[in-house]
């Protein structure tokens, strides 16, 4: 009776022949996808509403299609011009871009070194974090006239400036990524032979690596969010510049234009380090 039973075809019960629900079919970065989508549109549609509605006048905010017309104004050439302010859209966004990477990447070259000397000597820690936090804790345009007396205004006083925004996040994270080491992990790469070098190369590097991706993209989001007083001075070509401009002829939809693509840029170049982060340290996880 019982081999009867388990020959026969097993008929899919209610639960089974209830359909999935449409969430479940999709993945994760599916539904990421849809919901940044989603949340874009209702943006977009909010910002439309508020400008047809005349709630505040065009100088306040500024219809989404004249923004739009400033974006294919900054791509072509017009009544003689080329793009805005003699330079096109893409112009200026790379010469942003190529002083955020200089300052960037000179400040991970002095901040690793300078923070792994912060965490293993003692001395030299004593003396200059506070330095270090001193200069973490001054806005750009304090001493951005300084620069500019020592260096010009040309793109030298422009990429320190960037430099010392950038210079704080990566070194502290490299120091507080070394004392956040187990002491039983170096222990023990010592008592199995290993000497100083060995145990920076092999042990202290790997631990620190995760942190130093944080500072690293720490130091991109402060570099952006000071570009625009970089360029306050000479900052044309540059989308900082551009922006800095506006407030001449209160030009708002260019200014809109300028934030949004500050903001695209730097969600590009932060994707751009996760990646990266993701294949250099794959045991971080991902988020």
């Amino acid at each position: 009776m019982s081999d009867t039973a388990s020959t026969l075809p097993q008929t899919p019960t209610a639960a089974a022949r209830r359909p999935v629900p449409w969430s479940l079919h999709r993945s994760p970065r599916a539904r990421r996808i849809a919901l940044r989508t989603l949340s874009l549109a209702v943006f977009l549609g909010a910002w439309w509403l508020v400008a047809e509605l005349n709630v505040w006048s065009d100088l306040f905010v500024p219809d989404p299609t004249a923004v739009f017309d400033r974006l294919i104004d900054g791509e072509t050439t017009h009544n003689g011009a080329r793009g805005l302010s003699g330079y096109y859209l893409h112009e200026h966004l790379w010469h942003s871009l190529w002083r955020i990477l200089r300052g960037v990447g000179w400040a991970i070259v002095f901040g690793v070194p300078l923070g792994l000397l912060l965490a293993t000597v003692t001395p030299f820690r004593v003396i200059f974090e506070p330095y270090v936090t001193f200069v973490r804790a001054l806005p750009p345009l304090a001493y951005f006239s300084l620069l500019i007396i020592w260096f010009g205004i040309e793109d030298a006083s422009k990429v320190w400036l960037l430099f010392l925004a950038a210079f704080p996040p990566i070194t502290l994270s490299v120091l507080h990524g070394v004392r956040g080491i187990p002491r039983r992990q170096l222990d023990g790469a010592l008592a199995l032979g290993a000497n100083r070098w060995q145990v920076t190369r092999f042990v202290v590097l790997p631990s620190v690596l995760p942190e130093l991706f944080t500072g690293i993209r720490l130091a991109i989001g402060f570099a952006w969010t000071t570009i625009v007083a970089a360029e306050t001075v000479d900052g044309i070509p540059g989308i900082g510049g551009l922006a800095w401009e506006t407030k001449k002829f209160q030009q708002t939809d260019v200014a809109v234009l300028c934030i949004v693509l500050i903001g695209l840029s730097a969600i590009v170049l932060d994707q751009l380090v996760r990646a990266l982060e993701q294949r250099v340290v794959p045991w971080r996880g991902k988020s």
